[in-house]
């Protein structure tokens, strides 16, 4: 057993960058690492140095393993400028454990169940349509980001919550600044001040009129209990479902878009067969993996992990992209076979903290994926893929545009 404390090697600093050849690649230096069976630090951003854990069994471990705490950790070990001394807000599903993140979780879950999420699906479906026939009735060539991608979840997201969703350009733009990593400080502060206020100031209408979103079910059933959620609570929890209910969806529907495109035999496949929609988004969930930088906790205690021993108090780093193209695990990792039958991914993270909207972007994806390549068959590219910009500064993989076109 490797004592990490005195065995230290640094890989090159965070974040690390895919290759521009490569996009939907993980970065070279962490496929190297996971290959060589290494569990080394990187100095970050955040000022911290974190134990970087690429191996897919080790990810899964460090997840399920409540002594990896994600108490007080940033959102990103990738963003400079974090407070790591800031007070946890009793409202954050991100940075709580315990029985303080059970009961926040306890109390959304069921919005987010298989069979609720199911009976959205008719109204997914006839969105999708409609940008789809909005799509074709206007000229060539299209941003599929702008006009597909990104307003579908957001759509969905804002029905969901109550959100109005004439108010979708303002928290677009307060999403991207919190999802960049290089702005500053300040900036995200303020910016987040300002989504915080809008949320304050639509869920005390709720409170008083409750409507028939998530928000105003919450609200009514506290009531019930005789446990109601405090406004700021309600707040931080419709805060982070309003920012990654969009942000990840329409990234995974551009950037797999892209990706299907130059496998055309892949596309044909689906067409085909529409019964392969939820294992092709599962294969897509797999091969882009949209973290960036990964999952950052911080041990309790001293762990070990892997054939190493992780001190108490050492941040560590789960590489949810290496450990999705880890061929321990994966047949053949870095081709996309859309009927996988083996797919047990880390797109969602993995424990007590695996995301609680899975189920609706799953939902999302298979629909758009069948929709958008059998209503547009001759979808292509309308520039060469070296000229797509990605967003190799965010905390969520994506590309800022994707011009379209297609035969008529």
């Amino acid at each position: 057993m490797t004592d990490m404390s005195s065995a230290m090697s640094t890989t090159p600093a965070f974040p690390m960058e895919r290759a521009a050849e490569c996009p939907f690649d993980p970065p070279a230096e962490l496929a190297r690492l996971r290959d060589s069976d290494r569990i080394v630090q990187a100095a970050c951003p955040a000022g911290i140095d974190a134990w970087v854990v690429t191996r897919y069994e080790d990810v899964r471990t460090m997840l399920k393993d409540p002594r990896f705490s994600s108490h007080k950790a940033p959102s990103s070990h990738a963003t400079p400028g974090v407070d790591l001394t800031k007070e946890v807000s009793p409202g954050s599903l991100l940075q709580l454990d315990g029985e303080a993140h059970a009961k926040l979780r306890r109390a959304v879950i069921a919005e987010f169940t298989v069979r609720r999420i199911e009976q959205m699906r008719p109204y997914i479906q006839r969105i999708i349509d409609e940008h789809i026939d909005a799509m074709l009735a206007g000229p060539k060539p299209v941003d599929l980001w702008t006009e597909f991608a990104l307003p579908i979840p957001s759509l969905v997201i804002c029905e969901l919550l109550g959100v109005p969703y004439e108010d979708r350009h303002e928290f677009h733009e307060w999403s991207a600044v919190l999802m960049a990593i290089d702005n500053d400080p300040g900036t995200r502060f303020a910016t987040y001040g300002r989504l915080q206020q809008y949320m304050a100031e639509l869920f005390e209408g709720k409170a008083a009129e409750p409507g028939e979103d998530l928000i105003s079910r919450l609200i009514v059933r506290g009531r019930e209990s005789g446990e109601p959620l405090p406004i700021p609570i309600l707040v931080d929890i419709a805060t982070t479902l309003l920012i990654a209910g969009h942000e990840t969806t329409a990234n995974q529907i551009a950037l797999s878009t892209i990706a299907l495109l130059q496998h055309p035999e892949q596309v044909d496949r689906l067409r085909a067969e529409p019964s392969l929609a939820p294992s092709a988004v599962e294969e897509m969930l797999r091969y882009i993996s949209l973290v960036q930088w990964g999952l950052l906790r911080h041990a309790t205690e001293d762990i070990d992990l892997g054939n190493e021993k992780i001190r108490a108090g050492d941040w560590v780093v789960a590489s949810l992209a290496a450990g999705n193209r880890d061929d321990r695990f994966f047949d053949d990792p870095e081709t996309i076979d859309l009927g996988r039958t083996t797919n047990r991914h880390l797109a969602f993270g993995f424990g007590i903290h695996q995301c609680l909207g899975q189920q609706l972007a799953r939902v999302e994806l298979q629909e758009a994926f069948v929709r958008l390549f059998t209503r547009i068959p001759t979808l292509r590219l309308a520039v060469g893929l070296e000229e797509l910009e990605f967003k190799h500064n965010t905390l969520v993989y994506g590309v800022r545009k994707l011009p379209v076109t297609w035969e008529t």
